[in-house]
């Protein structure tokens, strides 16, 4: 995660960004420490990454890169604005000890790509270029499933789509049929027939922008309909005020990188 100590909206580079409106750095502030709380309740390990000067939207840390199995696949962002940004993070990620390999290919890291089982469904059409999802199924040697976004309100596949269980054989997710292209939409129908299907209101305030333990669903305060449907699925939806930040275009999971380290075997144990 990354403090939003510079957080504003000083330009555009989606739909919900109006540098005319107001802003307030110290309201992000308070929500996001409430969401960090939230984890560390949860028993989540948080990790921070220095915020960078005049680079407001860096507390969304799942645009950062993606790292699955000990390797951090670092971002190559879409916008001069936050280009800046994939160095201070890949920066942090050598500092970890993680691998970093650096991607070729433009990218916005985990915010378009969502480890689902053994596979990384990973979004593209606005943010992240197609060539990058053969770029990490090199990498990583999982089954990348190409999903195009259609709708630039939800630019990223992680406002459109949440894996809400992540285990292999266990794999649930939630989204936003209207997100997607037909031939998505028909892959993800294929993949996952026991899908949530979000309606529009919940998904407008970010509801699917979610971060889960496979139990704990920790979304939007106001996506209500959805927290019910959670609720009858099994899992335990705990809602987080995040509404400063959505000024931005961003919500929990947007603030959240996961740290997938790679799995220690038996052999490596003893």
């Amino acid at each position: 995660m990354c403090r939003p100590e510079h957080f504003t909206v000083s330009y555009s580079i989606n739909p919900w960004m109006h540098p005319e409106d107001p802003t307030d750095t110290n309201r992000a502030l308070s929500q996001w420490h409430e969401l960090r709380r939230v984890f560390e309740r949860l028993q989540f390990t948080v990790r921070l990454v220095e915020p960078g000067r005049g680079l407001p939207d860096m507390v969304f840390a799942a645009n950062g890169g993606l790292v699955v199995d000990g390797t951090a696949y670092t971002a190559r962002f879409t916008f001069p604005e936050r280009a800046p940004e994939a160095d201070l993070y890949a920066d942090w990620f050598r500092a970890a000890g993680y691998d970093v390999v650096a991607a070729e290919e433009t990218n916005e890291g985990e915010g378009d790509v969502l480890l689902a089982g053994d596979a990384l469904l990973a979004g593209t059409g606005f943010r992240t270029d197609t060539a990058s999802h053969a770029e990490m199924a090199a990498l990583y040697g999982r089954e990348v499933v190409s999903l195009r976004l259609v709708r630039p309100d939800f630019y990223h596949l992680d406002t459109a789509l949440a894996v809400l269980d992540a285990r292999p054989g266990h794999e649930h997710i939630a989204y936003l049929p209207s997100a997607f292209d037909d031939a998505s939409r028909a892959e993800l129908e294929r993949r996952f027939p026991d899908a949530i299907l979000v309606d529009e209101h919940d998904a407008k305030v970010f509801g699917l922008n979610a971060v889960s333990d496979g139990l704990h669903v920790i979304t939007a305060a106001r996506a209500t309909a959805f927290q019910h449907q959670l609720r009858e699925a099994g899992y335990e939806p705990i809602g987080v005020d995040l509404t400063e930040l959505l000024l931005a275009g961003g919500g929990a999971k947007c603030c959240t990188l996961v740290l997938r380290d790679r799995p220690t075997t038996a052999e490596e144990a003893r």
